[in-house]
């Protein structure tokens, strides 16, 4: 199968809050890139749902705004960042950069 991902992926352990308008949750970023995501939880959510999702770092919350992807029964989702400006993508870009790399 082709790699259909343009940004390069990080292995990450970040624990999330994440809401949508029905529901919210809390889980883990296990995968993350400048594009999007990958969040370990057991909440429902639908393709396209606009979520909030905020990052945790010891005392430091970044918030996030994405869509679903895809979903995966009692896994998680998958969600595409949407950056209402250059400051959103700098934001993401900070987080990455203190990541380990692999």
């Amino acid at each position: 199968m082709q790699e259909r991902r343009s940004a390069e992926r990080f292995r990450a352990n970040l624990k999330v809050r994440w809401q949508s308008l029905m529901t919210q949750g809390r889980g883990a970023v296990c995968d993350l890139s400048a594009s999007g995501c990958f969040v370990l939880t057991g909440g429902q959510v639908t393709p396209r749902e606009l979520i909030r999702l905020e990052l945790i770092e010891g005392d430091e919350v970044t918030t996030l705004w994405g869509q679903v992807a895809y979903h995966v029964n009692e896994m998680g989702f998958a969600l595409r960042f949407v950056f209402g400006n250059e400051m959103d993508r700098r934001v993401l870009s900070s987080v990455i950069d203190v990541l380990p790399q692999n």
